[in-house]
């Protein structure tokens, strides 16, 4: 590994801070380097917040070493006024000599024009170290912005005979396939996307919550397909503790007739949407285009086996994580069927979770 490489490196790992809440903008990592010493690093704040390398130029003590230090950084410095100034301005701003950076941004705001305005500052510019980790770690912003939807995770549980649910419950609440631990950590992973989605039958049969309560993180959105309107106006998604969008093919704007009239009245912090979709034909892809347009770069697909398997038979899906706990059902929902390179498998006390992409 060359000394590039091991600044470059540690960019990757600071900018993994920002997971979950620069979203739509990327988590970059940037550091600063003076003598091969690091006298700066930053990450990317939470969305309309101060960008990586900002953040890594405040928090340097001797202003005065900038003039001949090394910035380090993930992507592409911006060179557009966004929700902040340039980063490209900054760096410029700061006289530092020598830009080193992981891979270029392929947003069309910026698209090599940070680059050019460095080069055109008189900047020594370097591009393309460790790309491919880069690249991996800026997945979720480049398949949004390359591919025009969101970067997308798919992900069951199912028991030790493949079954996802029972034929049969007693109550309207999930049946537990994995343990506590697993459980906790896909609340983890809800913390991490930007969204959620699951069809309307889960709602019925397990009223989810589909929030973050068993972790300490944001909330996601929650999306629903609710083709028909047949949400019941008590479910729990209203709770009102997170976004929450439905996709409908019934809802036309500012019709609300499958619910009570006193609804804003009983739930008056929900925070809900309505988008009026035709769902009957290429039904994922339009779920993209809706997400894409709502500016959601990652979703988790949590189900039910209907929507993963939409997904799954359009080839619309990115990678799957898929628990397989030790309880047999018997008979039940059958787990979905599909395609994928394992490229991970671990034990989470006796749950059985495998990292599957998409081939």
């Amino acid at each position: 590994m060359n000394i590039h490489e091991k600044y470059i490196k540690r960019c990757i790992e600071i900018g993994k801070n920002g997971l979950g809440t620069t979203a739509p903008n990327p988590m970059v990592g940037c550091v600063i380097v003076h003598d091969q010493t690091i006298i700066g690093e930053g990450f990317t704040s939470p969305y309309g917040g101060a960008h990586a390398e900002v953040n890594a130029l405040n928090s340097v003590k001797n202003p005065n070493l900038l003039s001949n230090s090394t910035l380090y950084v993930t992507l592409e410095p911006c060179s557009h006024f966004g929700k902040t100034p340039p980063c490209a301005d900054a760096i410029i701003n700061n006289k530092i000599p020598k830009v080193v950076i992981g891979t270029i941004d392929t947003h069309s705001n910026v698209a090599g024009k940070g680059i050019e305005k460095l080069k055109a500052s008189g900047c020594d510019v370097i591009v393309g170290v460790l790309e491919a980790q880069v690249k991996e770690h800026h997945k979720r912003f480049f398949t949004f912005h390359n591919k025009k939807r969101p970067y997308i995770i798919l992900k069951w549980a199912e028991t030790a005979d493949g079954f996802i649910s029972p034929s049969t419950r007693d109550e309207q609440k999930p049946v537990w396939i994995t343990n506590e631990l697993s459980r906790q950590l896909v609340h983890k992973w809800r913390a991490e996307e930007q969204a959620l989605l699951v069809g309307t039958n889960t709602v019925i049969e397990d009223n989810p919550s589909l929030t973050t309560r068993d972790w300490n993180g944001k909330n996601p959105v929650r999306i629903v397909l609710d083709k028909n309107s047949r949400l019941a106006k008590n479910v729990a998604i209203f709770d009102g503790h997170a976004k929450t969008i439905i996709i409908s093919e019934t809802h036309e704007a500012g019709n609300r007739e499958s619910y009570d009239d006193d609804f804003e009245n009983t739930h008056p912090s929900v925070n809900r949407e309505f988008l009026n979709w035709d769902l009957k034909d290429k039904i994922a892809e339009q779920i993209c285009t809706i997400l894409f347009s709502q500016d959601i770069n990652s979703v988790i697909i949590e189900g039910g086996r209907q929507t993963l398997q939409t997904f799954i038979d359009e080839g619309l899906w990115d990678e799957a994580r898929v628990f397989k706990g030790t309880i047999n059902f018997t008979t039940g929902t059958k787990a979905p069927h599909f395609s994928g390179s394992l490229f991970s498998e671990e034990k989470i006390i006796n749950d059985t979770l495998k990292f599957y992409t998409h081939d």
